[in-house]
């Protein structure tokens, strides 16, 4: 797959069609490739998977399309905006979520309390849980709490939540603020398995409604959710496809799945 590299205002009327144009990008890192020439594109609604030994990019791809990490070379393009020249917190507004490995939640708080705070992302912590709610809001903590599963721990406080539960409170807290693009790394490290079967009902649930890239390093977990697979390696895509294609590529099997 091939694209046209350059700004998003100089960019053919087809990259209408696609949600995450990442081409051409390298980043350096005291002279190390930690991505080297990158491209790679993510389509609306789509559930993508990108798997990759230690080392191999992933988290350093997140870093670039949240903001956290400028590249050397290349440009990331979210629909029409140019991530690239955006803060993060631009880019939190323009659409993007993201949810690391390890829940960043407000522990002390009730479940309501995390998503309420969630909502109000332009108040102080204090201002937000002392606000009222409009019946709108009320409704979308009321479906986030459906979705994640978390409707009958909704005055639980969150810390005694377990290690699954947490990680789904903290996706709920995104999917609070309607992004269209979900990150979402390692969802499942830690987990039991029904807490992972889980998980992998929420993920595949909103695929569709919104796009979602999973780096994760559980394979049989990557096996049930996965539509297409990037791997990656040495800061480049090494191959793309479909779980059976990837399993069966000699490349992948050298390099990765073969450890």
């Amino acid at each position: 797959m091939s694209g046209t590299v350059g700004t998003a205002a100089e960019a053919p009327p087809e990259r209408e069609e696609r949600l995450l144009y990442i081409e051409g990008v390298t980043v350096r890192f005291d002279g190390f490739r930690a991505l080297d020439d990158l491209t790679l594109y993510i389509d609306p609604g789509e559930l993508r998977c990108i798997i990759g030994a230690n080392g191999a990019g992933k988290t350093t791809l997140m870093d670039v399309v949240t903001g956290k990490t400028r590249p050397d070379t290349g440009t990331v393009s979210f629909g029409m905006l140019e991530l690239t020249q955006l803060t993060e917190h631009e880019i939190v507004r323009a659409g993007i979520g993201r949810k690391f490995q390890k829940p960043t939640i407000f522990e002390r708080h009730t479940v309501f309390e995390n998503l309420e705070i969630a909502l109000a992302t332009r108040k102080g912590v204090l201002a937000s849980l002392f606000s009222k709610l409009s019946g709108e809001q009320r409704d979308r903590i009321e479906q986030t709490l459906e979705t994640v599963g978390l409707l009958d721990s909704v005055q639980n406080v969150a810390g005694a939540l377990s290690h699954g539960q947490k990680q789904w409170l903290e996706i709920g807290m995104l999917l609070a603020q309607a992004p269209q693009l979900l990150l979402v790394d390692e969802p499942v490290a830690g987990m039991t398995h029904e807490e992972v079967e889980k998980t992998a009902q929420l993920l595949t649930s909103l695929a569709g409604t919104r796009t979602v890239v999973v780096v994760e390093h559980d394979m049989e977990f990557v096996r049930d959710i996965a539509r297409t697979v990037t791997v990656l390696h040495q800061g480049a895509v090494l191959a793309e496809g479909s779980m059976d294609t990837i399993q069966n590529d000699p490349r992948v099997v050298e390099v990765y799945l073969g450890e």
